[in-house]
């Protein structure tokens, strides 16, 4: 299968390169002339132009920072020159409205879309074991299996349009509130007397098992090595948990749900960031502690 891809960042690099090894043939672009080329020496073919990019393909993935990006790029680029027949793939995390309106752009213009936003970071994306949590039909949810699956550990049909996208904000808004309140015990448990080490051993087996304790400790030497190990460094940027909580938020704001603990978390983050740590990992808000 040819497959283009667009946008080769910190996540959507390492996803091309897995598609080149599953033997399908990628045409890759993004703006940065460096990451264009380290596509390349994973085997993708680079290209100047999404428009040159995505002619004469089976399928077209993009991987995008914001819903203005997603919105400009398909209707300015994809929509008039990708083969009729060509499946539409967004993985970028993006707000829920614009999402369901450029996949019913995608269908007047006579494409199959999907909605298909991700879960599990840099390492995931390099690993090809990421979650693709995917928004459309069943018949489009089955042909972007085969796109999918090589990039993934696991490919889950959420519903129609933009429910990857409901699944997504709905999954980073608990994990951010589980983040934030592992650091506050991990820190309670150190401050009260108790070892932080024996409290990872206790509650890791305990009813306060969860991923952010058990696979990703935000505390320096304890528990699972993860970027706190490393000076906060690599990782899930806390900048992008704050642009995912603020999907969220909107998210809720809309369809009317009450989130207190979600725009507890968000109040937190959006202090942690403009107070210059927007690239630290996400589990650096233990420093606040």
């Amino acid at each position: 299968m040819k497959i283009a891809f667009i946008g080769l960042g910190n996540m959507g690099g390492g996803m091309a390169a897995n598609l080149v090894k599953a033997g399908h043939a990628v045409n890759a672009f993004d703006l940065s002339a460096e990451a264009s080329a380290k596509a390349a020496e994973h085997g993708c073919a680079p290209f100047g132009t999404v428009s040159e990019a995505v002619e004469g393909v089976d399928a077209v993935v993009t991987m995008l920072p914001n819903g203005a990006i997603v919105r400009a790029v398909y209707t300015g680029e994809v929509f008039a020159r990708a083969p009729k027949g060509a499946l539409l793939l967004d993985c970028s995390t993006i707000d829920l409205a614009t999402a369901r309106e450029v996949v019913e752009l995608a269908h007047e213009a006579g494409y199959e879309m999907v909605d298909a936003p991700v879960s599990g970071g840099i390492a995931a994306a390099n690993g090809g074991t990421l979650t693709f949590m995917v928004g459309g039909s069943e018949a489009a949810f089955e042909q972007a299996r085969t796109v999918l699956e090589p990039m993934a550990k696991a490919v889950i049909h959420a519903g129609e349009t933009g429910a990857g996208q409901v699944a997504k904000m709905c999954n980073n808004m608990l994990l951010a509130i589980h983040m934030i309140g592992t650091c506050e015990a991990l820190a309670l448990a150190e401050k009260a007397g108790l070892d932080p080490q024996t409290f990872y051993d206790i509650s890791s087996k305990a009813t306060g098992y969860c991923w952010s304790l058990n696979d990703y400790t935000p505390m320096p030497g304890v528990g699972a090595n993860s970027p706190a190990d490393n000076g906060y460094a690599g990782g899930f940027a806390s900048a992008l948990m704050l642009k995912d909580l603020r999907l969220a938020m909107a998210g809720a704001e809309a369809s009317g749900a009450k989130v207190p603990m979600g725009e507890h978390a968000t109040r937190i983050y959006e202090a942690f960031v403009e107070e210059g740590n927007g690239g630290k990992d996400f589990g650096a808000i233990f420093t606040t502690l």
